[in-house]
């Protein structure tokens, strides 16, 4: 088939290609027969006209001044003449979470000022950026999507020389999506863009037609027998992470430099790499590299707040997390923050794959509460501004969203080590905020001392010594009398308490009985029961999907562990979406046969401003309908629309 003439190649490339076709001709239909026999055997299709019709794919463009999108138009005039159905999308149009039910991408993407994207594509470009280093979303949700890339930049900006199209490759990558060709790449600088496009079309245009192998450099060298049918294998999700990558500050801990090293560190006026004034800083340039990739915005030397992917969705109306679903909180209103990024465990299921820094007791700067709450605001109204404009979000949430009235205390790290906590969390409600504050059991003096606040929570990853240990890799030697300590001080609590269990599949999830005996030790109100969400493997963390149970499992283990509360508790709510299962307080909770789960939040500021003592009792709210364990809604709120995902996942059995 002759190239259409905005297409058309110098005679001597015509040549070269037209002999190299003819010479392979014989090997790529022997490879074809082959790949066909094969997918017939496994029943992923063979070609011929009973099967489906393919997906349509497709094709965007991220351009500033119609480079990219002209780019973009002649390729898809090149696949629609091969029979190859695309559609070219601009993305400003585009909702990115539907990227999870493509199976075919093709992105031509300008690199714009200061190597960013151009403005319609931003969106877009950011959804992939936090996607990837998001552990909620997953490191396999673009799995069944094959995908190229073509940058279009200018050489002479150096470093930032194509930086969209390589991160946008990269990200794809890390969420799953296998690649069909390298990135190919145009320097406008150097005068040849159209041919070196060209070329790499006319290698999309092979592939897609089953001519040339997947992810192959060129036609001298295909590899034959690439998987290029989709299949996952473990190795393919594990990142290789270099030595310098990982933050394991041990020596804060309590371990010190050498005594040569700290003479020689203090003759250069630093001790610990730190001026040596006594302040040491919590966050150091390479933490604070990680946490800043990863979507946080540090705040001072050591804390921390970030965008919630819940509060995105109930700006556009898609529901709220599984705190809306138990507790009646606004996702769209809910700050995540922290004022401690450091932690005394480092868990084999930790979010962060240990990127914050550890530590067994306070030994840094320490930064003003006030300056904390006034800056963890002021970012992140920011980050809710910069959802204006985002295809789906209503105008009228995003105005609530500006004026914050729930904190979640539980980003990362463990928050009630910051020695002015009781100041921060007084700040927060003067301005009608309420407080979840989750902690990891290892500081119980801390609970002691710790204020009302609207809700604590103490993270229960295990019920006996031996897997607590294994699970939670604690740094004190008396972990677990601490942990019991822990639970005591929770039981001396007059406001509501939880106990949050997270399921690992293999690790936590075959002790009832030792998680029943711990129920009286401290008396929680709610018991938070979830599955652990997979968030790729690393060098410190060999979890895999097989460890993560099923909303069934959990239901499973969330009854069995009511009925060994002897009555004491039952099952009251769920959230399917999140896996995650709440039990509560029969005798407290449960009022004329209704579920009082939710929270009265201005009664709870008003009862603190009174200074006098209250309990549970004092501000809970009746339970929607829908909320309630078993109810169909699964715990989504009718008044959001719902957004469902095609999900790929074999089904639990």
């Amino acid at each position: 088939m002759p190239l259409p003439s905005s297409l058309s190649l110098p005679p001597a490339r015509i040549t070269l290609l037209t002999l190299l076709s003819a010479s392979a001709a014989l090997y790529f239909l022997h490879k074809s027969l082959n790949r066909r026999r094969l997918r017939a055997v496994a029943g992923t299709g063979c070609g011929c006209h009973n099967h489906a019709p393919p997906k349509r794919g497709k094709l965007f463009f991220l351009s500033q001044t119609n480079t990219s999108k002209a780019l973009a138009q002649r390729l898809h005039t090149l696949l629609t003449l091969s029979n190859i159905p695309f559609d070219l999308v601009d993305p400003k149009d585009y909702e990115p979470e539907d990227l999870c039910k493509e199976t075919l991408v093709l992105v031509v993407a300008s690199t714009w000022e200061n190597g960013g994207p151009p403005q319609d594509g931003a969106f877009l470009v950011n959804w992939l950026a936090e996607s990837a280093e998001d552990f909620r979303v997953g490191a396999l949700v673009l799995k069944e999507c094959r995908f190229a890339v073509f940058g279009v930049g200018s050489g002479s900006y150096g470093g930032t020389f194509n930086a969209v199209a390589r991160d946008v490759a990269a990200k794809l990558r890390k969420l799953g999506g296998r690649e069909l060709v390298e990135l190919g790449e145009g320097d406008v600088d150097l005068g040849d863009l159209d041919g070196v496009f060209d070329l790499w079309s006319q290698k999309i245009v092979g592939v897609l037609n089953g001519n040339i192998e997947e992810n192959d450099q060129g036609l001298g060298n295909y590899v034959a027998g690439s998987e290029s049918e989709g299949e996952y294998s473990e190795e393919d999700d594990e990142e290789d992470v270099e030595e310098s990558d990982v933050v394991d500050l041990e020596d804060i801990a309590g371990k010190g430099p050498s005594r040569r090293s700290a003479v020689e560190a203090k003759a250069n006026g630093k001790v610990n790499g730190h001026a040596a004034n006594g302040e040491k800083e919590m966050v150091t340039p390479v933490i604070r590299a990680n946490l800043e990739k990863q979507g946080y915005k540090v705040i001072g030397s050591h804390s921390g707040v970030k965008i919630c992917r819940w509060t995105k969705s109930q700006l556009r109306g898609r529901g709220g997390c599984y705190k809306h679903s138990f507790y009646g909180i606004e996702s769209h209103r809910c700050m995540e923050a922290t004022p401690s990024l450091a932690c005394a465990n480092k868990c084999v299921f930790c979010w962060r794959h240990h990127t914050n820094p550890v530590g067994k007791s306070w030994q840094w700067k320490m930064d003003d509460p006030l300056v904390i709450v006034d800056t963890a605001i002021d970012l992140h109204k920011k980050m809710i501004k910069q959802m204006k404009g985002v295809p789906g979000v209503k105008a009228e949430l995003l105005a609530e969203g500006l004026s914050p009235r729930h904190c979640a205390l539980s980003l990362v790290g463990e928050p009630i080590m910051y020695p002015e906590i009781n100041i921060l969390v007084d700040e927060l409600h003067r301005r009608h905020i309420s407080t979840f504050l989750v902690t990891n059991a290892q500081f119980p003096e801390k609970i002691m001392a710790l204020k009302p606040i609207t809700q604590l929570y103490v993270s229960v990853d295990a019920a006996t010594k031996d897997s607590l240990k294994a699970i939670d890799r604690p740094l004190f030697s008396d972990f677990w009398e601490r942990f019991l300590d822990s639970l005591k001080a929770l039981k001396e609590k007059q406001q509501r308490t939880v106990y949050r269990l997270t399921l690992v599949k293999g690790w936590n999830t075959e002790d009832i009985d030792a998680y029943s005996s711990l129920f009286d030790v401290g008396n929680p109100d709610f018991i938070e029961i979830k599955g652990v969400t997979y968030c790729g493997s690393s060098a410190t963390s060999k979890l895999t999907m097989e460890n993560v149970p099923w909303h069934k499992d959990v239901k499973e283990f969330s009854e069995a562990i009511a009925r060994k509360s002897n009555g004491a508790y039952e099952v009251a709510c769920e959230h399917v979406h999140s896996c995650c299962v709440l039990l509560a307080k029969v005798d407290k909770f449960k009022v004329n046969g209704q579920w009082h789960t939710w929270i009265d939040y201005e009664k709870f500021h008003n009862l603190v401003l009174t200074g006098e003592p209250f309990t549970s009792n004092d501000y809970m709210a009746p339970t929607p309908s829908w909320a309630v364990y078993g109810a169909e809604e699964g715990g989504f709120d009718p008044k959001q629309s719902r957004y469902r995902k095609e999900r790929h996942h074999k089904s639990a059995r």
